[in-house]
């Protein structure tokens, strides 16, 4: 196993090789052109998004780098914020917020035509959904929605429910997951700070726009498992509950994605909770990808 080490402690090429960047994706280009952006200037083999925007669409863009890709789909589930703007068809009614507050919990959603995924119909959650500003004509709505949630057929659907017609003006998201636009970086950002390192041996900037990768397996649940067990399962042993020696899961239950941590810090794998870690024996964990 190759040692990764504290995230504290790491030089800057393993950060790059182990990261996440917290980008404000600019309008214009695909968020595939924006991941390879990060890993042609991060000098990877491979960077990957967490959720597509659209190309006009701006805002939080978490990015993986390096062998932390492994890890992308800790973002599937990732809830996801929106500020959107609404243009009504016709002068707003006095229904207005009654009408927002009749879209918040499940809702039916198909994709629109120009979609990567199958246009079927399904269920999609709105956690929260109210204005911010209107005008006669026009609305500003903060929307904290489930992952997969189409904004601009919510804003056409709600257009009909208004009797008004709409459609999605700009749209902006705000949150990824743990992730929001408190913390955002520009692309210009990531390429000063790499450039100040390789130049001058600056790395401040780039501590700074960078995070070591373990930022984005925050909001999981985790096991800590003992350096001896750490070396099994970096090559693809399950945790065994007498290499755990702690477990933060806070209620999760039998085929929760959890992450495991070497007791310096250090992410060693995703995998899901199959077991009890308080057990003399048996697997708790099952290996989903290792990270290291």
């Amino acid at each position: 196993m190759r040692e990764r080490g504290p995230p504290s402690d790491r030089d800057p090429d393993e950060l790059l090789e182990f990261g996440v960047v917290n980008l404000d994706k600019p309008p214009g280009p695909s968020t595939h052109q924006v991941a390879a952006w990060v890993r042609d200037a991060c000098d990877v083999d491979r960077a990957a998004h967490a959720g597509t925007l659209d190309p006009k669409v701006t805002g939080c863009l978490p990015v993986l780098t390096g062998t932390a890709t492994r890890a992308a789909q800790i973002f599937d589930s990732s809830s996801k914020g929106y500020v959107a703007v609404l243009e009504l068809h016709a002068p707003m009614p006095s229904d207005f917020d009654s009408t927002l507050s009749a879209f918040e919990g499940p809702i039916y959603q198909k994709p629109p035509r120009k979609s990567a995924v199958a246009r079927r119909l399904r269920v999609r959650t709105i956690h929260e959904l109210r204005a911010l500003e209107t005008e006669p004509r026009r609305a500003l709505l903060s929307i904290h929605c489930e992952s997969g949630t189409y904004v601009r057929k919510l804003c056409h659907d709600l257009g009909l429910a208004l009797g008004t017609g709409g459609h999605m003006g700009d749209l902006r998201r705000t949150r990824t997951g743990s992730f929001d636009d408190r913390t955002l970086v520009t692309m210009e950002d990531l390429v000063d700070g790499v450039a100040f390192w390789r130049e001058d041996g600056d790395d401040e900037l780039l501590r700074e726009v960078v995070a070591p990768a373990e930022r984005a397996l925050e909001p999981l649940p985790s096991v800590t498992v003992a350096p001896s067990a750490a070396r099994e399962i970096a090559n693809g042993a399950p945790v065994y509950a007498p290499g755990v020696i702690d477990a933060e899961l806070d209620g999760a239950e039998d085929g929760t994605l959890l992450a495991c941590y070497t007791p310096d810090g250090a992410a060693l794998c995703i995998g899901w909770l199959v077991g009890d870690p308080d057990a003399a024996s048996g697997v708790v964990v099952e290996l989903e990808r290792v990270l290291v």
